[in-house]
């Protein structure tokens, strides 16, 4: 049996072992902290259709929808309160199932829950710092002292991947998006009553200043997110010494500039929900995703900006590829190739759409004004449209059954 060596207990890590398990190897994950992942930044996640129909394979889908709460329809709004339109946000599974939002720190638990109960094996206080591969394999050294071999090394270790500098010391750096992103949860479960929100329904506001978006979840909190316009990268003593209570005060002092309720959200967000600024980045083409025994899976290998709302569902399309990769092809580097092969042109093209929707939240004077008074137009012609011109990212589909591959 072969063993893979997974680097990074986020989402991509657990979901990866599961697949791999699945598909009859033997899993062990190394993650760098003394628990599984859990405390990440960011307050929640949108899993799309495409990505639950990939966990459903692993019959880990419940891991999603009975945590998280549907979430099909988006609503889009000016900075005057005027509505634009609503539109869904991809397709629907067979069974009825459609997107669903989930906060990050549940996800994280419940996927390392559940790989734990399925028995992948977990070494906490792991975090790698070289790997050199050996006549049978990789060896993986870690700050610790420790080391540990196996047939196969996989980095799931996300957008600052230390797998992927060790693969290939010329791999490009994470690519700051322009933009800072906040969020939080509001406790008080009348909020949403008071100011007319309506349950179930993602909204967007392309505000003066920053953009802004919530959802009300069934149990009456709401969730919301926002994005900053940023010229340069958040330093480390300016994130450390800034408050959750002083960025309240500058985003709701962002917001107060628009009509709408985002300024009295973010001002009812108590500290302990509020979740500080922080850069947003994607990922330049990574030319090299592989050697002979090492890979990079989601982030590590492919960030997509957040409003692509793809991250999580690339990272298990991409877990579910390379299970089905090494189960059906002997030789490791040949699947990893394999691996490559299926997934460079999809993860890329998404990779463009986001990098593409992102622009529109990074841009300041000028440019923002020009955002504000196009993105009607379009917004509203999109709709008209429906989901089929994003069919290519939704209604993508893979199978667990044995695949013949030309390597």
């Amino acid at each position: 049996m072969k063993k893979a060596l997974i680097i990074g207990g986020g989402i991509a890590g657990p979901v990866t072992a599961m697949a791999l398990l699945r598909a009859g190897l033997e899993p062990i994950v190394c993650e760098a902290y003394e628990e599984a992942a859990a405390e990440q930044i960011g307050a929640y996640l949108t899993v799309a259709v495409n990505g639950l129909s990939a966990l459903a394979l692993l019959d880990a889908h419940h891991v999603v929808t009975e945590i998280g709460h549907p979430t099909s329809t988006l609503s889009f709004s000016t900075s005057s309160g005027k509505h634009i339109t609503d539109m869904p946000i991809g397709g629907t599974l067979p069974d009825g199932t459609v997107t669903h939002s989930i906060k990050r720190r549940d996800m994280y638990r419940a996927l390392n829950a559940e790989a734990t109960r399925r028995g992948v094996r977990y070494e906490y206080n792991k975090r790698l710092v070289s790997a050199v591969s050996t006549g049978s394999g990789v060896s993986a050294a870690f700050a610790d002292g420790s080391a540990i071999e196996a047939d196969v090394l996989i980095g799931a270790d996300g957008i600052r991947s230390c797998t992927r500098e060790i693969i290939d010391p010329a791999a490009p750096k994470a690519h700051f998006l322009g933009i800072y992103g906040l969020g939080g949860f509001v406790t008080d479960r009348t909020l949403h009553t008071e100011l007319g929100l309506r349950p179930g329904i993602y909204s967007m506001i392309f505000g003066k200043k920053a953009f802004f978006g919530y959802l009300v979840a069934p149990d009456g909190e709401i969730w919301w997110f926002a994005n900053m316009p940023r010229s340069q990268e958040l330093s480390r003593s300016a994130g450390e010494s800034t408050t959750q209570a002083q960025w309240r005060d500058q985003l709701v002092e962002l917001l107060s500039a628009d009509r709408g309720p985002a300024a009295r959200i973010v001002a009812a967000t108590p500290d302990d929900t509020f979740v500080p600024g922080f850069d947003q980045y994607d990922l330049p083409t990574v030319t090299t995703w592989h050697n002979d025994n090492m890979v990079i899976v989601g982030d590590a290998a492919h960030a997509v900006a957040s409003s692509s709302g793809q991250g999580v569902s690339m990272a298990v399309e991409d877990a579910v590829t390379l299970a089905t990769c090494l189960r059906d092809i002997p030789d490791t580097a040949a699947a990893l190739a394999a691996y490559e092969d299926r997934r460079r042109a999809r993860v890329e093209r998404v990779v463009a759409y986001g990098a593409e929707t992102s622009s529109d939240k990074a841009s300041s004077g000028l440019g923002r004004l020009l955002v504000r008074l196009l993105t009607p137009y379009f917004l509203k012609k999109a709709a008209k449209a429906g989901v089929a011109p994003l069919n290519w990212m939704f209604d993508y589909r893979i199978s667990w059954e044995p695949q013949r591959f030309s390597h």
